[in-house]
């Protein structure tokens, strides 16, 4: 018989005691696979740890899966994978801190890898870019959503785009298509960017759902190191918009309890039910940790429902 799931059916706390940040999950015949940030291309280490489990709540590590770059370190950050056929894609940024990173692609015959680079800059003409989302539309088409800088908008920060992507692994011309729009979304007052000062805002994180008739965006906003990051959510009728945030707005989740500062969440299922997978701080602010919840839809609108601990 399939087991309902139910608030507390999840555990509270993390999923697993170690550092994994921007979690992505992923259901491969049966057994789930997450991979986050955290391994970062020390001498002889594989990037992006990887987890598998039979249930979302035991996980078993693989290590890393990406062979890096090459021996100089360099940061990278929030992968996803995307199967088509027999390949799966792993989409990634690199680069330096918040600098120069650009999203590349690298591909495996297996979820827990090795996958290999494939020499490519998918953003070469970005200043910067990460948070690759590759999503595959109901009518078959693929899409690549991530996070660029903007400083056009009266909310100059990093903002979310969306381009058609071509053979997986190559992108047609990228759109912006979601602002800040809120005081929430606001990273930092006065941070001197490209030359200027700017009252920046961050929009990060994208994670696209098919929902109900409807494409459904689900983003985190604010400073993901503190209490103000959380997940909005925004609809659409096709990938490149018009998005728009439904009102009155409610975030799908937000810093309560014993969760500080939880966000760039994915979404799997498990008997039929979305489950929300995202990170959030520990208790001593020292690393961010894998966290399930409920995804629960109520008159169109996306909430979380953390286990209570």
């Amino acid at each position: 018989m399939s087991r309902q799931l139910t608030s507390t059916s999840l555990p509270p706390g993390p999923l697993f005691p170690g550092y994994f940040a921007d979690p992505f999950v992923m259901n491969v015949d049966g057994t789930y696979y997450a991979y986050g940030t955290g391994l970062h291309g020390e001498t002889g280490v594989r990037v992006f740890e990887v987890l598998s489990s039979p249930d979302l709540v035991n996980w078993t590590s693989h290590g890393g899966v990406l062979e890096p770059l090459g021996a100089d370190r360099l940061d990278y950050w929030a992968p996803e994978v995307a199967r088509q056929d027999q390949t799966f894609y792993l989409y990634y940024s690199v680069g330096h801190g918040d600098q120069g990173h650009h999203l590349r692609v690298a591909t495996a015959a297996h979820p827990l890898g090795p996958f290999m680079d494939l020499g490519l800059n998918l953003t070469p003409d970005e200043p910067f870019a990460i948070d690759p989302h590759p999503f595959q539309a109901p009518d078959g088409s693929w899409w690549l959503f991530f996070v660029r800088d903007d400083l056009s908008g009266e909310r100059p920060g990093t903002v979310l785009a969306v381009a058609p992507l071509h053979d997986m692994t190559h992108l047609g011309e990228p759109q912006t298509i979601v602002w800040a729009s809120g005081d929430w979304q606001r990273y930092q007052a006065g941070r001197a960017m490209y030359g200027g000062v700017y009252d920046w805002h961050t929009l990060e994180g994208p994670f696209v759902l098919w929902r109900n008739g409807q494409f459904h965006l689900l983003y985190s906003g604010g400073a993901w190191t503190n209490e103000t990051y959380g997940v909005g959510h925004a609809v659409a009728d096709h990938p490149l918009g018009p998005w728009t945030e439904p009102t009155p707005r409610a975030n799908v989740l937000r810093t309560a309890g014993p969760l500080i500062g939880p966000g760039h969440a994915s979404v799997t299922t498990l008997d039929g039910q979305d489950i929300l997978i995202f990170h959030a701080w520990d208790a001593e602010h020292t690393h961010r940790q894998l966290h399930a919840a409920l995804l629960r839809w109520q008159d169109g609108q996306p909430s979380a429902l953390p286990a209570s601990s």
